[in-house]
């Protein structure tokens, strides 16, 4: 029995997220789908890195999977593409040891959380970065807020209310702002991320950059330990789980 990785990349607009739900259309179904038939029926389990929300995108997510198959890990990148639907895509696949886990052994992520701040928005960008309608936020201010966030706190304050995780305390590295033309790009890496926290970061500094709240304030939210005192949950097609690290 052999265990794989597989690096992946996936457009999220028509998956109701990453992890199996029933009668729903998600990542892990259709991957798990390929991978039994490779199987002659046999039921093939994968293991994410972590799970992503309905629409949100990922061109760096990781998986494994153990195989009793002979196929040379040189073809093992075309037979899944060639069955996998055309939104998913297998980027690398490489044998590793059995103890590698995809979840437990992560050392750290990236996201990338996208606006465009266009008067009129493409409509091939649409389902890939969130429409301002023309807005342009102080990303000065923006950076300045962030440098709140950097280090390690108990991030509950980040937090969607119905997590079951109880500890909440994270370390993150780095924060920042890049322009692409026309949008602007929140990179964000750390240790590990609760349910929302990205969202919710990239929906609370988005306040401070169009004057809603000041930079210093992100103190003050985050020793709260309040979600009610953060800002709003950004849309879910902004975000791309860009890289995991091990």
């Amino acid at each position: 029995m052999r265990r794989l990785k597989a690096t992946i990349s996936y457009d999220g607009t028509h998956f109701s997220g990453y992890q199996v739900q029933p009668g729903e259309r998600t990542v892990q179904l259709e991957l798990e789908k390929v991978l039994s038939k490779m199987h002659k029926g046999e039921m093939v389990r994968v293991t994410a890195s972590g799970r992503t929300d309905s629409k949100v995108h990922a061109t760096g997510q990781v998986i494994h999977f153990d195989t009793n198959l002979t196929i040379p890990i040189d073809r093992y990148q075309r037979a899944l593409n060639v069955q996998l639907p055309s939104d998913i895509r297998v980027l690398q696949v490489e044998e590793v040891p059995t103890d590698f886990h995809a979840r437990f052994s992560v050392k750290g992520k990236r996201y990338r959380y996208i606006w465009s701040f266009k008067a009129v928005q493409s409509p091939f960008r649409r389902y890939y970065s969130v429409d301002t309608k023309g807005v342009k936020p102080d990303v000065e201010k923006m950076q300045e807020a962030a440098g709140f966030i950097i280090g390690t706190h108990d991030f509950s304050c980040f937090c969607a209310a119905n997590t079951s995780v109880v500890d909440k305390v994270r370390t993150v590295y780095s924060l920042n702002f890049e322009l692409h033309g026309e949008e602007l790009h929140m990179v964000i890496e750390g240790n590990g991320f609760l349910y929302n926290m990205v969202r919710i970061i990239a929906g609370t500094l988005w306040e401070v950059g169009t004057g809603k709240r000041e930079a210093n304030n992100l103190n003050d939210v985050i020793s709260s330990k309040d979600r009610g005192m953060a800002g709003k949950t950004a849309p879910p097609h902004g975000l791309y789980l860009e890289a995991v690290n091990y």
